[in-house]
């Protein structure tokens, strides 16, 4: 997942500094000191690099300042990562470590990933069908900071805005005259989420929200002069930075972006859609090889719907029960608060059985809250990462509540909620391992969590299973969405078709989710790919370890990875094999 394009964390904080030691693997390999100092070199290159960028720095600070984005800056960046992958490309892997071999793999292909950012020029796109830069920094802006200093650092930053927003408007000019853009028709109504910042003044502007509640160790008069001086940064920084951007996208972008679809169609489509593949999947697989596999996946999934349906004592066929699902009001919630203590007590459910499932469990808890106004009509039904589960609490009659359980499964725990903190966790790792977040890995599983439910007893009724189902049909989906839209001519309308006729999601959060997958070509692919590849391990791992399998011991050494490329995943699961079904903590697998 591009860093600058992923998905939102809000009020993400650093995980706890627990540190449990890995297996020894055994002596350091000849090159392993030379690599160790070529990795750590250009990670604190890159921190400083992209100081301040969404998604770049550590979660538990803000910088004083944003990132360097104008073109010189990108040239820089491009030739330096191309310097370091000839640095990579030379050493030599039989000169590592079994563990430094690991890190060697994994950190090659994520350089290859920032050069790819870099030669197809994605900072001319800083949007998508899904988030925007704005946006991102619209979510940053915490309910709280912890002392004076970050404080003063955010004050700061945000004065910063009007060169930030002047730059980012000079890049996406660019990709609008060579035609990078995304497609119009995904773009509709973006400029809301703009004008409702420039058009705040004082406390109501979203930026002031973490001086509303300051800390009680703040003393007072430290409080008060923080305060005039966030309102006079909104005010004379802030505002102004968005209203510029608010006229660009009104005048410019949103008249003149490309009306056609596919990702294919942009300036070296086919090597760019490819390069999105790779990226998110982390496979060699093509579009077509894809389309296929979706085409088949979704097969199999409608014949478990209909089973799951035949539970129900429904009377009709397959299509009416899915209306009956998008229309009966049983299944929506009546407000907002019903919606999120829902979500909070199937989360409390997930606790329960946590230890039965998990030998290592995080430190990190997370909070349930609603996504913002600004950008919740757009946004996916619910988010999660280090400290956060987001639920989208607009357009309640959207909201199905036969879904709720998996949704949850996935944003927070065991899933996103639950896999970034121990990534953070394992010290041992190198940073780019620990704050790197690699979407097959990630989304695959969550994905995996959710069908983990039916074993942990998480679905109560045949509605939930079958919300369980019509989410992996969704995921499934995805493979011929994506690949249908962007390589092979879909239209909006027939990728929306696809999804009505095969899943139980309503008709809102279809349109919302083709528009993020016509707008973000790649990353609606991981998910299901991730999946399998976990899924198809553990298959091996039950089969070749018969009574010897641990599920727990199984879990903990997918989650020890961090988030690996696939390859990296399926060797270390073959390496739990032959070690026996040995996971890293014995002591906590009992």
């Amino acid at each position: 997942m591009s860093r600058r394009l992923r998905p939102l964390l809000l009020a993400a904080a650093a995980a706890s500094s627990l540190v449990l030691a890995a297996p020894a693997w055994g002596a350091e390999g000849a090159g392993d000191a030379a690599f160790k100092a070529l990795y750590s070199r250009e990670w604190t290159w890159r921190r400083a690099e992209l100081a301040g960028e969404v998604g770049e720095d550590d979660t538990d600070r803000i910088t004083d300042h944003l990132p360097k984005i104008d073109p010189a800056a990108q040239k820089a960046r491009l030739d330096y990562w191309t310097g370091v992958m000839a640095e990579v490309t030379k050493i030599d892997p039989a000169t590592l470590s079994p563990e430094a071999r690991i890190n060697h793999q994994i950190y090659r292909e994520q350089i290859q990933v920032l050069i790819n950012q870099q030669k197809f020029r994605d900072y001319e796109k800083p949007l998508n069908g899904d988030s925007a830069f704005w946006s991102d920094l619209t979510s940053e802006s915490r309910e709280s900071f912890r002392d004076v200093a970050e404080y003063e650092r955010y004050i700061r930053q945000m004065r910063d805005f009007p060169r930030y927003f002047h730059d980012q408007v000079a890049n996406m000019r660019a990709g609008l005259k060579r035609g990078f853009t995304p497609p119009a028709i995904v773009l509709k109504g973006r400029d809301a989420s703009i004008a409702s910042v420039s058009g705040a003044a004082g406390e109501a502007n979203p930026y002031y929200r973490p001086f509303k509640a300051m800390p009680a160790s703040i003393p007072a008069a430290d409080q008060a002069r923080l305060r005039a001086e966030g309102l006079a940064a909104i005010q004379s920084s802030v505002i102004p930075a968005y209203a510029e951007l608010l006229t660009f996208m009104r005048s410019e972008y949103l008249p003149k972006a490309r009306t056609v679809l596919a990702a294919e169609t942009l300036p070296d489509g086919k090597a760019y859609y490819q390069s999105k593949i790779k990226e998110f999947t982390t496979t060699d697989m093509t579009a077509d090889q894809i389309h296929q596999l979706g085409l088949a996946e979704v097969a199999k999934i409608h014949a478990q719907m209909l089973e799951v349906m035949k539970e129900t004592d429904f009377k009709g066929d397959f299509p009416a029960f899915l209306t009956f699902l998008r229309t009966d009001p049983q299944f929506y919630p009546k407000t907002k608060e019903e919606l999120l203590m829902r979500a909070a007590w199937i989360a409390k459910r997930f606790d329960a059985k946590a230890e039965q499932y998990f030998g290592y469990l995080p430190r990190k808890r997370f909070a349930i809250i609603p996504v913002p106004d600004d950008i919740a009509p757009y946004y996916t039904a619910g988010r999660g990462g280090p400290g956060v589960y987001l639920v989208n609490t607009y357009n309640l009659p959207a909201r199905s509540l036969y879904n709720l359980t998996a949704l949850t499964l996935h944003e927070s725990a065991p899933g996103h909620a639950f896999q970034m903190p121990i990534a953070m966790e394992h010290k041992e790792q190198p940073e780019f391992r620990q704050k790197t977040y690699i979407s097959a890995f990630g989304e695959g599983w969550a994905l995996y969590c959710e069908k983990l439910g039916v074993e942990m007893g998480m679905y109560e009724t045949p509605y939930d299973r079958f919300g369980m189902l019509t989410y992996q049909m969704w995921r499934a989906a995805r493979l011929v969405v994506d690949t249908g839209v962007h390589s092979k001519g879909w239209t909006r309308e027939q990728a929306q078709k696809f999804l009505h006729d095969n899943t139980a999601l309503s008709d809102h959060e279809i349109e919302t989710e083709v528009d993020r997958y016509i707008g973000w070509p790649g990353q609606a692919l991981a998910y299901y790919i991730g999946e399998m590849t976990i899924l198809a391990g553990r298959e091996k791992a039950e089969q070749a370890l018969g009574p010897k399998f641990n599920l727990r011991a199984f879990h903990d050494t997918v989650l020890e990875l961090g988030s690996v490329p696939m390859p990296v995943l399926t060797a270390r699961i073959d390496r739990f094999i032959a070690e026996g079904g040995k996971g890293p903590y014995p002591e906590l697998e009992e």
